[in-house]
Order: C-alpha cells, then sequence, then structure tokens
C-alpha cells in the first residue's frame, strides 16, 4: 500500500506550527512513503477582502530544501500550495503563480462566502440558522465556479468546506444533497480541462468531500483524485488516509493520484 498525504501546512502558512522538516519527520513516523507540502497563498487578509502584497516565496524556497537535506532520501517530499480566495484578486493569484518556485501540485480553494454574505470566512460565521448557511453555501459555490474560470490548480481542495464548520463547530447537520447538480457540473468541468478533486480526511472527521458525491464524481468519469488530512500539526500528518483509500475503493476508484511537476501520477489502490 502506498501512502500520501497531499493537504498539509507548515509554519509557513499563518496557521502552521511546524516546519516542513518536522512535518516530513512526522510524515515518516506515520510510516507514510510521500509527503506533499501546500501551504497557503492567498489573495486576501483572512476574513476580509483586503489585499495581501505579493506573496514571499523565500521562507517556503528555504524550508523545502532544509526538508529535503536532511529527510529526502527518507520519503519522498514534494513541494505545492493552496491557492485560496483566487477570484477575489485574480492579478494577485496570477502574480503569485507567475513568481513561484517550480511546484509539484496546486490545491485550488475556497474558504468565503460570496460578497452578498459579506465574503465572511466560514470559520467566522456565528449563524445556527440553517436557511443562512444554505445561502452561504450556495454563494459559495458561485465562488467555486469563478475558480473553475480564472484559477490555475490541479485539484479542487475540500468541496464541501461550509459543512465543517457549520456541522462540526456549531454542531449543525446540514448536507449538500440540495446542491448536488451544481457539484455534479462542477465535476463535469474539472473533467473536461483534465482537473481533479481531493477527498480531504477532515483530520479524522468527515471526509470532504463525502461518500455521495465521491461516488458522483466517479460515475462522471472523474479519475484525478488525491487524499489530504489538512493536518496543520504533526500529530495530524497522515490521518485517516488508509482509510479514506478504502473510502475511495468504496465509491468505485481504483487508483488515486500523486503529483510531479503539476503532472498526475496513480497509484493502484491496494487494501
Amino acid at each position: 500500500m502506498y501512502i500520501a498525504d497531499y493537504h498539509t501546512h507548515s509554519n509557513c502558512s499563518i496557521d502552521g506550527s511546524s516546519t516542513m522538516t518536522e512535518m516530513a519527520r512526522a510524515a515518516i513516523d506515520a510510516g507514510l512513503d510521500e509527503i506533499c507540502i501546500t501551504d497557503h497563498v492567498d489573495t486576501i487578509i483572512w476574513n476580509s477582502t483586503k489585499r495581501r502584497g505579493a506573496h514571499d516565496w523565500s521562507q517556503t524556497i528555504a524550508q523545502y530544501r532544509d526538508a529535503c537535506d536532511a529527510l529526502g532520501d527518507k520519503i519522498k517530499i514534494r513541494l505545492g500550495a493552496e491557492f485560496g480566495e483566487t477570484g477575489i484578486h485574480p492579478d494577485l493569484a496570477r502574480e503569485n503563480m507567475a513568481s513561484a518556485p517550480p511546484l509539484d501540485f496546486v490545491i485550488g480553494s475556497v474558504h468565503t462566502a460570496a460578497a452578498r454574505n459579506d465574503w465572511a470566512d466560514f470559520y467566522y460565521i456565528d449563524s445556527r440558522e440553517e436557511a443562512h448557511w444554505y445561502d452561504v453555501i450556495d454563494g459559495y459555490l458561485d465562488e467555486v465556479e469563478r475558480l473553475l474560470q480564472i484559477g490555475d490548480f490541479d485539484v479542487l481542495g475540500h468541496l464541501t468546506l461550509p459543512l465543517r464548520y457549520a456541522n462540526e463547530h456549531k454542531g449543525m447537520h446540514l448536507s449538500f444533497e440540495r446542491f448536488y447538480d451544481r457539484a455534479d457540473a462542477i465535476f463535469r468541468r474539472l473533467i473536461e480541462t483534465g482537473r481533479g478533486i481531493e477527498c480531504n480526511t477532515n483530520r479524522g472527521n468527515t471526509p470532504l468531500p463525502d461518500a455521495p458525491l465521491l461516488r458522483r464524481y466517479r460515475a462522471l468519469g472523474g479519475e484525478i483524485i488525491t487524499l489530504g488530512s489538512d493536518a496543520h500539526t504533526t500529530d495530524q500528518v497522515g490521518c485517516c488516509i488508509r482509510e479514506r483509500q478504502s473510502l475511495l475503493r468504496e465509491c468505485g476508484f481504483t487508483h488515486f493520484c500523486t503529483f510531479e511537476a503539476r503532472r498526475p501520477i496513480f497509484h493502484t489502490i491496494d487494501i
């Protein structure tokens, strides 16, 4: 069984706590064959639409070199990035991509509601009203669709992300069922453009997306899929990656992907 965690954050991300070397060492301890560091590259100051300055890649480059020097003979270490909120300042996203070092993998993500809900970051939404959250999700999908049109990425990150904050943080019981048609349209567009999705293991909570949407993506012909824990600390690295390989098989997948130089590498799910 080949085990790879393709969504992890070092302290090159604002919300990360450990160096890339420490994250890679945790991956070795967890029995992984490969880790991809996908630190945040955002266009906004979080929970606002205020434009960030151009991304400084120097810490990323230095830490990646250190990790490869220290541990590259023990585990495969890939350099990725999670580009967030591309649709709010697309010119800055393009500038950040143009200045990036050679990347193996890029996640495209949306973490905010749309303009009609003041671009609120899901983390900061206090409401426990279902109608409000479903409106947030509807606007969020507008932004995902915009990302599909303008974003330079390899897989779409955590499609059902709003459910993490509504259900896990607010104790609600929302589902994505009323948005399945929109999800299908997103899947078709990704497949047409040679991109994929991730199954975000959500650090051991409900996968993002979960089985019903994974099955729909596969039924539409989706093949490119990565597995990522969304680890922000060393103890989360590799969380539930093995279990979610089993989930992918149950949903009809025979392979999952890693990436090198932005090209997918297919690995047989051997459970």
